[in-house]
């Protein structure tokens, strides 16, 4: 079920087959790439991602087409590198496109690699996904053979060469500049920015990090234009977005909507309410890195997009969408995504290796109902300590859901803390 006329990133839901060469071809696969090759500049093709409004679909939400524009055009070579470590808790939508779209994301990433004037694209993916990095393979000598990878593409001074690259299954790795230090061997850990990836990157050469689901988008924007694009969705946050939608809910799964539509009808309609009739109580926008959405009129009304879901208190992020019903007790949801952070922590800045470690053995007294309040406020005193002061994202994730449930959901901590200790 789809609000949408077709789907454009699902595909496959539409035409069964679409992960073969000669059915995509038959669909109007790689006459994006095609056209873009033969007929536009490589800025031209920049142009037209910036004025389709297209913003990354990792988390970020940052302009794809002006990520592009800013590659040092004075440093070669250049690199381009799909960021495939879909290792967010409550995402799956990438492992789809891969799995049952995989030409089309493909096709995105060489168009993408042509518009930056890269001759080779690393596809970087978790090291649980080793059976669709296989099958990428096979789909890439399958592009090579029919002539649409490799050298002098289409009689042109062009040569475009992808490769996969599996990591070994840490979560750090979906940070860029982890991933980058990754790719070349090193330990994962986030590098200190600036300098950014389009300046310094892999190799210390220029490169273009895309999430899977952004560059899905391309082929589709090249063959129907920007105009096209900005029909669907909103004016600031235009196109379809995969909501990977789980938890308390009745239909969970990847629903592909246009952006701006609303937590209701993603949850209600969609997802067909929450299991056994309970009430709706919280929502994690972004996976795991979520702040907690108190789940009122207000918020089930609001727009999924970049610009209002900030409005309350939260983002959108990669848009894993995690339901939590009245039965579940937010102590011992925190404690449980903080154990994940710790766990996932790669050690290398201080805030967030003593910070995550500090706020486990918080969570774990206060999920027991054996803490006190003056415990739940030196775990929001822990976290506060650690805003702003980590060298990556991932600290910065591990404190949004255990400061919002303090400030959103006190009544759950009171209820805990209050009971008489044996």
């Amino acid at each position: 079920m789809t609000d949408m006329a077709e789907y454009v990133l699902l595909r496959h839901r539409d035409i069964p087959g679409i992960d073969q060469l000669d059915t995509y071809q038959k669909n109007g696969g790689l006459e994006a790439l095609h056209r873009a090759i033969t007929s536009l500049e490589p800025d031209e093709v920049t142009n037209e991602i910036k004025a389709s409004g297209l913003r990354g679909r990792g988390g970020a939400g940052f302009p794809t087409g002006m990520k592009w524009s800013f590659i040092d055009g004075h440093n070669w070579p250049h690199y381009v590198i799909a960021n495939a470590d879909e290792s967010e808790p409550g995402t799956f939508k990438d492992r789809e496109i891969m799995e049952f779209n995989p030409f089309q994301f493909l096709e995105g990433v060489a168009i993408c690699a042509y518009a930056v004037k890269a001759n080779h694209a690393y596809i970087y993916l978790r090291g649980e996904f080793w059976p669709i990095a296989h099958k990428l393979d096979l789909c890439i000598a399958e592009m090579e053979e029919a002539g649409y990878l490799g050298d002098k593409l289409f009689g042109r001074d062009v040569s475009i060469r992808l490769h996969t690259h599996l990591g070994a299954g840490a979560y750090i790795c979906g940070e860029e500049s982890a991933l980058l230090d990754s790719l070349e061997g090193k330990l994962g850990q986030p590098r200190l920015r600036p300098p950014f990836p389009p300046a310094v990157g892999v190799y210390n050469k220029p490169t273009i990090v895309n999430n899977v689901e952004t560059l899905t988008n391309i082929p589709l924007i090249i063959t129907r234009g920007a105009a096209w694009y900005k029909t669907i969705g909103t004016e600031k946050s235009p196109g379809p977005k995969i909501f990977s939608l789980s938890g308390c809910v009745n239909r969970p799964g990847n629903y592909e909507l246009p952006l701006g539509t609303t937590f209701r009808d993603l949850i209600m309609d969609h997802g067909r309410g929450i299991i056994g009739g309970h009430k709706i109580k919280a929502i994690m926008a972004a996976g795991a890195s979520s702040s907690l959405i108190v789940a009122n009129d207000e918020a089930l009304n609001t727009p999924m997009d970049y610009e209002s879901v900030p409005k309350l208190g939260a983002q959108l992020g990669s848009a894993s969408v995690i339901v939590i019903d009245d039965t579940v007790s937010i102590p011992w949801l925190i404690n449980k995504t903080v154990h994940f952070f710790k766990h996932e922590s790669c050690g290398k800045c201080t805030p967030c290796r003593e910070g995550t470690y500090w706020m486990v053995h918080l969570t774990e007294r206060i999920s027991r109902g054996v803490a006190t309040m003056e415990e739940v406020e030196l775990l929001r005193d822990v976290a506060n300590q650690m805003k702003g002061k980590c060298l990556c994202a991932l600290g910065e994730f591990s404190i949004e859901a255990p400061l919002s449930a303090i400030e959103r959901f006190p009544a759950d901590f009171m209820s805990i803390t209050a009971k008489p200790k044996a």
